[in-house]
């Protein structure tokens, strides 16, 4: 009797991922709650003899690969259980559930988790993170629990937390530069954010198979199959938007009219609507971190790195402030004195980073340490530390 292995999911996935992709990052194919089953390609009696006239090596053959597709299948089960949900107390506390961590260094691959996180830590609240991979009853990632409640959905996130918390990131801004803020953030999330996926998740999808974290004893498989149907459902989600239906150079036309806009609206500012962080930086960040730190080689990364510099460095301004922990190996440029380098050498690793909060942090001997918005978790002040553009134009006579 020849056998055969499949996934077998509770639900279907197809209307649970369409209904996720779109305005919110498109989750991965999920993985996990499926059940792994091995079942007979065709039925018989006996085990040899359900093989028919085949000579008996193949029957052994047969017999064989039905056993190790089933112990395949017992191990990818027993790994997939390890993911299984924990009861969590989100009693005044934000859970925030995101994506894993990639292999990279960067927080996340997804601009809407990486936005959520920015902006977390932007208005100071102190959240949990939770890696489980479980989308929202909505099919959305990312989404959090507070006091037992869920949402989904960035944008409604946020007002959630503005209503429940009474934080505010835009409260300096005007009406006008509210419509701005909001029209900006439609370009990013809507337009600018297909574009991208597509260079990650299709032209660029070996490198970005790479930075995946999955683990166990078939993770490169896992990673290979995750990866091509993300391609699949990136592809397919483009065209129903309308920006797939376009050749792979009008894309990459749209995508720098946008990173030119940006480039543009940002000129010399600090941030996007002026000195002062607001929400649509979060937004900004989120997605274009991903074409500084995911892409490489890539149009997006040339682009951004070269003609358009002032968004490379307002993403290095926003990843010092905001990311303190995050480092990297080609990180040469000097932000800090001589004394607070020193002192920023001193981290926890960035895998086992899961909670984080601005507004109480602990020394070395565990004494509390007073924190504003505008200095970071040496206690040294952040605003010395930006990038500025006097910096760059000096950087540019002497070329």
């Amino acid at each position: 009797m020849r056998w055969g292995a499949a996934l077998a999911a509770p639900r279907c996935p197809v209307p649970e991922l369409s209904g996720a992709w779109g305005a919110e990052e498109p989750p991965p194919p999920a993985l996990y709650g499926a059940q792994i089953v091995a079942f007979p390609l065709a039925g018989g009696g006996g085990a040899m003899a359900g093989l028919g006239p085949d000579s008996w090596w193949k029957k052994t053959l047969y017999l064989t690969g039905g056993a190790l597709l089933a112990a395949a299948a017992f191990l990818l089960r027993e790994l997939m259980a390890i993911r299984k949900e924990e009861e969590l107390d989100s009693k005044d506390a934000i859970i925030l559930h995101q994506f894993s961590r990639p292999r990279n260094g960067v927080p996340s691959l997804s601009p809407f988790c990486l936005k959520m996180e920015t902006y977390l830590r932007m208005a100071d609240l102190p959240y949990q993170n939770y890696f489980d991979g479980k989308l929202s009853p909505q099919g959305k990632m990312p989404w959090i629990e507070y006091n037992h409640k869920k949402v989904s959905g960035t944008e409604f996130i946020i007002d959630f937390l503005e209503e429940k918390l009474g934080v505010n990131l835009n409260k300096h801004l005007g009406p006008h530069e509210r419509a701005v803020s909001r029209a900006v953030t439609r370009m990013v999330e809507e337009h600018l954010y297909w574009t991208l996926a597509y260079c990650q998740w299709v032209e660029n999808l070996h490198e970005t198979q790479k930075m995946v974290s999955l683990f166990g004893p078939f993770s490169d498989l896992l990673k290979w199959i995750f990866c091509h149907l993300t391609k699949g459902i990136v592809k397919r989600e483009m065209y129903g938007h309308g920006i797939g239906r376009f050749t792979e150079e009008e894309m990459y036309t749209l995508m720098e009219k946008d990173m030119r806009t940006l480039a543009g609206l940002l000129g010399d500012k600090k941030y996007i609507m002026g000195q002062n962080v607001s929400t649509v930086d979060a937004t900004v960040f989120g997605h274009l971190a991903q074409a500084m730190w995911t892409l490489p080689g890539t149009r997006p990364e040339r682009l951004i790195k070269g003609e358009l510099i002032n968004l490379a460095m307002y993403c290095e301004r926003i990843r010092r402030k905001f990311w303190p922990e995050w480092h990297h190996d080609d990180d040469n440029t000097l932000y800090e004195s001589e004394e607070s380098s020193e002192a920023s050498k001193i981290y926890s690793p960035w895998r086992d980073f899961s909670f984080y909060s601005r507004t109480e942090t602990f020394d070395e001997e565990g004494n509390s340490i007073s924190q504003t918005p505008d200095t970071d978790y040496t206690g040294h002040s952040l605003f010395d530390s930006d990038v500025d553009m006097d910096e760059y134009r000096d950087h540019e006579q002497y070329k």
